[in-house]
This record gives C-alpha cells, sequence and structure tokens, in this order.
C-alpha cells in the first residue's frame, strides 16, 4: 500500500508513541517501556494503513478487532489509541498505573475505549483473538450473501516470546490453523528478550516454522522499523485466503535508547529520566518536556478519525441495503449484536416427571437441545468430551474449515484453549458461547475462567462429572476442591443442581446472567427427580437456594443444606429424623452466589437467624458453607482425595450418608 506521508513526518508520528510510552512509564515508575518502543512502527502501519477501525465510534459492529496479547506493552496502545482519536486524553496517558485510571497497567476491557480484551496473562490474548475470529468466521457465514456482506471482518494480534511460550497460545494456534481462520493476522514481536535476559536462556525454536506446522501463512519482517516491509507482509497476509497468517517481525527492544536497547532492563522497569534524556536526544526529539505531542504528529494519526468514518460509512450503506432487501436477516444479526433474547427462547424447556432418576448431565443435553433451535446464537462444544458431558446440539452442524455455519464447536483435548478462545468468542457480539468438560479439568482453563469473570463476560461452562460420585475413575478424575476454588472467584456463578428440574432452571439461570460467566456443575450418576407436587418448586434455582422441605408445622430445629446429588441425602435424613420426632428444613442451595445475592429479608426466610443448628452437606472441600451454617453449625464435606471404587461405596466410605447427617444433627441438638 502506497502512502503521501514524508518519511521524516512518518517518523515524528512513530517516535511520539515512543516518547508517550517512556514518560509515561517513567511518571509511573512502573511498566514496560521497551516493547512500545520497539514495536512503534508496527503499531503506526497498522492502526494507520490497515486496519479498519473507527476511533469516533469503537463498537461499530465490523470494526476490525485488534488484540495487544502482549498486555506489559500496554502503553504502546494507550499511545496508539490517544493519537489516533478515541475517547482517551494525554492526561489519561499521564495517569498510566494510577488508581482509578483508564489507563491501567495492563489493558482492561470495559476500562479504555478501543480495548477489545483484558490481557496480560501471557497467550491468553492469542487465544481471545482465535476466538474473535471464530465468531466473525460463523456470523459471516449465516448473515453474508450474494451481494450482502455485512460481516467482514479482520482480528490482529500482537504476541511477545513470552506468549509464544506459554502453552495456551500453542493450543489455540492449532486450532486456528485446522479451522483455516483466513481473517486471523498475528505479528510475533521477535525481540530476543525476556525478563530474565536473552530468550535463548530457556526459548530457542524457531516459532515460524511451528506455526507453518499448524498450517499458519508465515512470513519474516527482518527489520520491524522497515515501514514498507511491514506494509507489504500485511498486504500479504491478507491475501493469503485459505489459512491464518503470522508475521515474524524482528524488532529491538528500547530502540532509540544508547544503553538499554536489546537488554533485559528495559522490559519490566523504567529508563530512568537520565537515559530518556539520552535516548529523546538519539531520536531527535524536538523537546524534553515530557509528554510532548508535536503538532504534526497529532494531526497526522488524527486522520484516522476521518479515514475511520469514511470506512463506517461505506459499511452503512452497505448494511442499509441489506435492511432494506432482507429486513429480517438485518433485524435478526442487530438483536444479536445487541445480546438481546429472542422472543420464547425457553418454551420447549422440558419439565421432568418425578419418579424416573435422571443423571444431571443428560438432563442438561435435553434442555440444550431443546434450548437450541430457538436460540441461534449458542453455539460452543466440548474438549474431545462431547459423548460424556453430553453437550452436543444435535441439529447444529460442526464448524468446521469451510463450513462455518455450523455451532457445535470441536475444541479437542485443549481445555486452556478452549477457554481463551469462547472469551474471544463472547467479546466479539453476536455469539453465546459454551464449553464443556469434566469439573476436574477446569484446573486446565482457570485463567480464561478468571479472565471471563474479570471481564464479566457471559460464558457458560457445562462440567459434568463433579464429585466423587462418577467413581471408578478415582481420585485423579474426582474434584474435591474444584467448587470452592471456582466460587472463590469475584463476579463467578457456580449452579450445582440437585435433579433434571433444576437443571433445566439452572440453563434458564445461566442464559439470562449477563454480567459474569456461568458454570454448571453436573453429575454423572443418576439422581432421583423431586416430586415438585410435594416439594418446592424448581424455580427457586433463581435466587441461588429455597425451602424445597419444610418441617411438618413449620417449626423446624435445625436445617439441613445441600447442593447437587447431596440434596438426595439429606432429603432421606429428613424421613429419619421426622421419624424420631426431630422437625428439620431441608435448603437446596444450587448456587451459593445467587444466594448471597438476594436482599437479607429473602436470605432470613430461607435461614431463619433463629434456628442456628445447621448443618451443610457437599462431596467437596467445606470451605465455602462455613458463612452459611454460622457458629452453631457444622459442615460435612471432603477435605480428602476420593477413591476409585463403585460411588455408592466411596460415599458410604467417606461418611456421606444420611445416617451420618442424622448423627450430626442429634449431636448439635444435644439429642
Amino acid at each position: 500500500m502506497t502512502t503521501t506521508v514524508s518519511q521524516s513526518l512518518e517518523q515524528l508520528c512513530i517516535d511520539t508513541v515512543r516518547t508517550l510510552s517512556m514518560d509515561a512509564v517513567q511518571k509511573a515508575d512502573s511498566g514496560h517501556p521497551g516493547t512500545p518502543m520497539a514495536l512503534a512502527p508496527l503499531a503506526y502501519v497498522l492502526f494507520t494503513r490497515h486496519l479498519r477501525h473507527n476511533p469516533a465510534n469503537p463498537l461499530w459492529i465490523d470494526r476490525d478487532r485488534f488484540v495487544l496479547s502482549a498486555g506489559h506493552a500496554s502503553m504502546l496502545l494507550y499511545s496508539v489509541l490517544y493519537l489516533s482519536g478515541y475517547d482517551l486524553s494525554l492526561d489519561d496517558i499521564k495517569q498510566f498505573r494510577q488508581w482509578d485510571s483508564r489507563t491501567p497497567g495492563h489493558p482492561e476491557h470495559g476500562i479504555t475505549p478501543g480495548v477489545e480484551t483484558t490481557t496480560g496473562p501471557l497467550g491468553q490474548g492469542v487465544g481471545n483473538a482465535v476466538g474473535f475470529a471464530v465468531a466473525e468466521a460463523h456470523l459471516a457465514a449465516v448473515f453474508n450473501g450474494g451481494r450482502h456482506r455485512p460481516v467482514d471482518h479482520y482480528t490482529y494480534f500482537i504476541a511477545s516470546d513470552g506468549d509464544m511460550m506459554e502453552g495456551v497460545s500453542h493450543e489455540a494456534a492449532s486450532l486456528a490453523g485446522h479451522l483455516r481462520l483466513q481473517k486471523l493476522i498475528g505479528c510475533y514481536d521477535d525481540n530476543h528478550i525476556t525478563i530474565e535476559g536473552d530468550t535463548g536462556l530457556a526459548f530457542d525454536e524457531d516459532v515460524g516454522a511451528r506455526y507453518q506446522a499448524y498450517g499458519w501463512h508465515v512470513q519474516h519482517v527482518a527489520d520491524g522499523n522497515d515501514l514498507e516491509a511491514l506494509d507489504g507482509a500485511f498486504d500479504a497476509a491478507k491475501a493469503a485466503t485459505d489459512r491464518p497468517s503470522l508475521i515474524v517481525v524482528r524488532t529491538h527492544i528500547a530502540f532509540g535508547s544508547p544503553h538499554k536497547v536489546d537488554t533485559a532492563g528495559a522490559h519490566g522497569s523504567p529508563l530512568g529520566a537520565d537515559e530518556i534524556r539520552l535516548t529523546k536526544a538519539a531520536l531527535g526529539w524536538p523537546s524534553t518536556e515530557p509528554f510532548f505531542v508535536p503538532d504534526a504528529a497529532l494531526a497526522e494519526w488524527r486522520k484516522c478519525l476521518e479515514r475511520g468514518a469514511a470506512l463506517e460509512a461505506e459499511w452503512q450503506r452497505r448494511y442499509d441495503a441489506l435492511a432494506a432487501g432482507q429486513p429480517d436477516r438485518a433485524a435478526e444479526l442487530e438483536r444479536r449484536t445487541r445480546g438481546e433474547l429472542p422472543a420464547s427462547w425457553d418454551a420447549d424447556v422440558p419439565v421432568f416427571p418425578a419418579g424416573k432418576a435422571v443423571a444431571t448431565r443428560n438432563a442438561s443435553e435435553k434442555v440444550l437441545n431443546a434450548i437450541a433451535p430457538r436460540l441461534p446464537e449458542l453455539m460452543g462444544g466440548a474438549a474431545d468430551l462431547a459423548p460424556s458431558t453430553k453437550t452436543l446440539m444435535k441439529e447444529g452442524g460442526d464448524f468446521e474449515a469451510g463450513h462455518y455455519a455450523g455451532r457445535n464447536m470441536h475444541f479437542g483435548i485443549r481445555e486452556h484453549g478452549m477457554g481463551s478462545v469462547m472469551n474471544g468468542m463472547a467479546l466479539h457480539g453476536g455469539i453465546l458461547p459454551y464449553g464443556a468438560t469434566f469439573l476436574i479439568f477446569s484446573d486446565y482453563m482457570r485463567p480464561p475462567i478468571r479472565l471471563a469473570s474479570l471481564m464479566e463476560r457471559q460464558v457458560i461452562y457445562v462440567f459434568t462429572h463433579d464429585s466423587i460420585g462418577l467413581g471408578e475413575d478415582g481420585p485423579t478424575h474426582q474434584p474435591i476442591e474444584m467448587l470452592a476454588l471456582l466460587r472463590a472467584i469475584p463476579h463467578m456463578t457456580v449452579l450445582r443442581p440437585a435433579d433434571a428440574n433444576e437443571t433445566a432452571e439452572a440453563w434458564r439461570v445461566a442464559i439470562g446472567h449477563r454480567h459474569g460467566p456461568v458454570a454448571l456443575a453436573l453429575s454423572r450418576q443418576d439422581l432421583a427427580v423431586v416430586d415438585r407436587a410435594h416439594f418446592g418448586a424448581a424455580s427457586g434455582v433463581a435466587r441461588g437456594a429455597y425451602v424445597l422441605s419444610d418441617a411438618a408445622g413449620g417449626k423446624p430445629e435445625a436445617i439441613l443444606l445441600a447442593s447437587g446429588s447431596e440434596v438426595e441425602i439429606v432429603l432421606s435424613a429428613q424421613e429419619k429424623l421426622a421419624a424420631r420426632d426431630v422437625p428439620v428444613r431441608v435448603v437446596s442451595v444450587p448456587s451459593l452466589e445467587l444466594f448471597a445475592r438476594q436482599d437479607e429479608g429473602y436470605r432470613n426466610e430461607v435461614l431463619p437467624p433463629g434456628i442456628r443448628r445447621r448443618v451443610a452437606v457437599e462431596a467437596a472441600h467445606p470451605m465455602p458453607w462455613y458463612r452459611w451454617v454460622g457458629d452453631q453449625g457444622e459442615v460435612i464435606g471432603l477435605t480428602r482425595f476420593g477413591a476409585s471404587a463403585p460411588y455408592e461405596r466411596i460415599y458410604r466410605e467417606l461418611g456421606l450418608t444420611p445416617d451420618a447427617v442424622v448423627a450430626r444433627v442429634e449431636r448439635l441438638l444435644g439429642k
């Protein structure tokens, strides 16, 4: 792509990014200046010549997405966003890494306009970018047709050496190559430096060859300051229409610094006032004033506003033609982009009859397939476990290379990558992603679960085989601590339904929950379907906990709380205690988080403060329950690993039985 901008003006624009990054890190006395200095030319070429974006409208739905996976280089992104005209001021740049700043240490979605995802934990951004590209490919396959192409954009990412070392990037890149995601273009900042020193200390593989093996189109740019080589590489990447692309760019960390170029000292520490002065002199910078922005450079960068407005206006004309010719298609795209649920999406959710025992994973399968036809944005799959997690949409079709309209994702045995890709799908818009594996393997995807929670993204996790109830596979597969670990994450909602009808309600909650991810913890073993004619309505799931079975006469001496498969145990214990003239209330607690969000009046109604003898039962670590049993209650849980045996034997040996509950209640009551 040719440009009429003079080389001296281009250099001024690039060096403005470098000096802003140096100055912001120095003022904060914290940060990573070297990588922004090295990548300034690449960012300039990308944002001014190739990226289809409109700084005046960061949420334009057909914008190209940009992901800075190397989130430690956040000042690169903040500088470019400010200079190109996003709603970010120079004062915001000066507040880098300060309390309540719009320029936090690592980019955070929802805080800074133009930041598409929260990055910093290395490798996650690569997976997010793959998710963005998955969403684009799917929506394009569904909504584009004939002369109408309302969805037609690229996803770009920048990754560092650290990103390339982290396993999640391997998983995500392998999946992207398999899927041949042609609208995905990555830039690898090959600067040979990490915190400890030269990358040769621990890393000497040929990254380009590895990506070629994944099925990517790979190019090399020998000099990260060669604007025309970078420009041509982006053009060639877009011309590779049968696979994703990686551009390996050799850069020099802290380029321009006389003493810290190509050193680890420029990676995670300020350059120092003296070195900044020397660097600005070496660059021929016209001012020693911190945060000085030349008028000519700002004016040139701000041409992104004019260019972006023209790009969006051209798209809007095409979209208006779609709306005029195919209004239903346009309306559906708008609905999905807004995140609105279609009318009667849950009209076909089944009601399960009492009497027949059903594993909650099997009930979930029926609910999923009742919802899927009415909720076309629902898209997901499993980490090679769909037959076990029961998460295949029978009429969804497979999302595969060349068949992007399918809704069943085959993530392969890549839990970590699956979680990161789902975050990108959710962030893109128009997609409601779900992903499934065994609960024990949620450990493999903990970082993206945490990031989904931090960003408050609507992602649904289907975690089956939720306890020692899976039996013979033994302690390696029995999740003792996972529920507690997931519940500890802010904005995370865990739902562990007690029967098939609670499972149906759990799906309703998950689909309607907009602020944070939801995990469904489901059983492998069959669980009795509660007779709702005699017990509390399953709709109580939405409030996290509800009275499932009250004491005769409504005057309980104690309260039994449980989730999931252990609700059967406490119901049986209630019967045994009633036979001994000990009235107790049974509370089903499918979600501790949802219950905690209820008003105090409702919580006191379910757990009256005057009834302080309480026993909670869960085949998991007891930690989350102590808040609810109080100082006069107890928890029957597990602080040891499980065992390999039929699940009935394991429950018996580990003391999770009705008789054990009865004994605990009677001891609390002094009987």
